[in-house]
């Protein structure tokens, strides 16, 4: 089945108690043994699996083409559950321009347990080379990154990462799988914030894993997930899973617009520039048009002048929200230095954007009145 279809049919769940076409909420919290302490049906407890969850983790797993799923209370808390697979003593290597907690829970919470750190520049493969020790257990990538939308060679690196006894670990809640399948780039491992792109309405909270192959790594993770109860409640599984089937829907609108936005900012005289992979300007385009089937929904761009500029004109956009988060229907805008703080290396003028749904002659008017006011 083509992603379109599998978004829906994956989605589906079989109700033999009515019949009902949309899935239902499962909300008990544990489920009824047999006399001879068995689970007829397979489920014990709502932390360790229940029907609304396991429908989503299937769904996310067959939309990235792995094979096996988890489903989490929220993308940090996936990413926490994947570096706690790991030991004291193991070395990762991390991109210098990605979400900025990322990089935070290694130093300030895991380096205290002797999970160690390299922060390079994932468009450079020597330096990742360089960055490389004997006890390098994973290299983590966010293509496209947030905020500066740099684009790392997934199999390039992935090959590295094998070659050395490593994994590779790829972010892809700004592609997601509608547009770049990082498994299939050779990654072993795939994350998202499925508060983005796949709840798609600013509503609900969620994280997931993807592994390629149901063998240790799965094995562990599933254990995680189990005895640290860091998931999802059956109600938020099933506000993702309503998400996913519109999720291919939305990314193609939401990227036509932010292909015209990019294009219209790009020339604006009031901006110093554009960071999208769709524009042939961008440095790693190449890479993007080779890996990723389209160019996505999210830009940032550089205003001329500085910080306070650049806030300026988030006050003067009446139709863009000044707001954390990304994905979904709605245009967002924010100025994430501030968010980031003093050691970050987003430049001080520059503001991410989550290109929404809303008309784009709409959008380019909004930003014309707001550069040129």
């Amino acid at each position: 089945m083509k992603i379109e279809t599998l978004a829906i049919k994956s989605t589906q769940m079989t109700d033999s108690n009515a019949g009902a076409v949309a899935s239902p909420i499962y909300l008990s919290t544990t489920y009824e043994r047999e006399t001879d302490g068995s689970y007829a049906h397979g489920y014990i407890y709502s932390r360790n699996d229940n029907p609304n969850r396991q429908l989503l983790e299937k769904s996310i797993a067959l939309l990235e083409n792995g094979q096996v799923g988890f489903a989490f209370a929220s993308g940090m808390a996936a990413t926490t559950a994947l570096f706690q697979a790991f030991k004291s003593g193991d070395h990762i290597i991390t991109p210098d321009d990605a979400y900025f907690a990322t990089n935070v829970l290694i130093e300030e919470v895991f380096g205290g347990w002797g999970l160690s750190l390299t922060k390079v520049d994932m468009t450079d493969l020597t330096a990742i080379k360089q960055a490389i020790r004997p006890n390098t257990r994973l290299i983590w990538i966010e293509s496209p990154s947030n905020p500066q939308l740099k684009i790392s060679d997934i199999q390039a690196i992935s090959e590295l990462a094998h070659g050395v006894g490593a994994l590779c670990a790829v972010d892809n809640t700004w592609a997601t799988p509608i547009i770049q399948r990082p498994l299939d780039l050779g990654a072993d491992i795939v994350m998202h914030s499925t508060t983005k792109y796949f709840g798609g309405h600013g509503d609900v909270l969620g994280g997931a894993l993807v592994v390629k192959e149901d063998v240790y790594l799965a094995s562990k993770l599933r254990n995680i997930q189990k005895l640290t109860g860091a998931v999802p409640s059956p109600f938020e599984c099933w506000l993702v899973a309503r998400g996913i089937k519109t999720l291919a829907l939305r990314v193609k609108a939401q990227t036509a617009n932010a292909k015209a936005l990019a294009d219209y900012l790009n020339q604006h005289p009031q901006i110093e520039a554009v960071h999208y992979p769709g524009l042939p300007s961008h440095p790693q385009y190449a890479i993007a048009q080779k890996q990723m089937s389209d160019t996505g929904a999210m830009l940032s761009v550089q205003i001329k002048g500085d910080a306070q500029n650049a806030m300026n004109i988030t006050g003067k956009l009446a139709l863009f929200t000044t707001a954390t988060s990304l994905g979904g229907v709605e245009s967002l805008i924010e100025h994430r230095k501030s968010i980031e703080g003093p050691t970050s290396l987003t430049p001080d003028n520059l503001l991410r954007v989550s290109v929404g749904l809303e008309n784009i002659e709409d959008l380019i008017a909004d930003w014309e009145q707001a550069l040129e006011s």
